[in-house]
């Protein structure tokens, strides 16, 4: 049976620190900008590499398999969507499973959270400018959630 955990590992995929460390609010972008530019640029040649783009989208696909907090990576969007400013993933997880990973990948459970026009959403402020957001549609259209570090955000 550990034969067949090891060797199923890998498909899972890894989480990645520099993806990780950015949708969880340990690293700021924004700070990059202002403080260590270099990091900025290795992390878009890092982009670059690992991660599929077409023109017209918003969003950036994983090459090869990513996870954070255990849940597969979908999709970076590395700027914003819609009202927020920061760096957030899409995971293929509904809401709850999402939630119940990034509480248990923090250690502090979420706070705020709300459901309404078809949405459900929490966040938990880690510092000023760096609020871990998690949003998807409500069941049974919340397959897919969005979960990520907002420096700003307008409800």
């Amino acid at each position: 049976m550990l034969a067949l955990l090891i060797v199923a590992m890998p498909a899972w995929g890894a989480n990645d620190p520099r993806v990780e460390n950015l949708a969880l609010c340990r690293d700021s972008w924004v700070d990059w900008k202002r403080t260590d530019p270099s990091r900025l640029t290795s992390f878009g040649a890092f982009r670059r590499s690992d991660f599929a783009h077409n023109d017209n989208d918003a969003f950036f696909t994983p090459k090869s398999a990513m996870t954070i907090a255990g849940l597969k990576v979908t999709q970076l969007f590395p700027g914003s969507v819609g009202m927020g400013v920061g760096f957030s993933v899409q995971v293929d997880a509904s809401f709850e499973e999402a939630k119940q990973a990034l509480e248990r990948e923090l250690g502090k459970p979420l706070r705020d959270c709300e459901a309404g026009d078809g949405m459900r959403t929490c966040e938990l402020s880690i510092a000023e400018q760096r609020t871990i957001m998690l949003m998807s549609n409500d069941p049974p259209n919340d397959r897919m959630t969005l979960l990520g570090c907002y420096y700003f955000y307008e409800k």
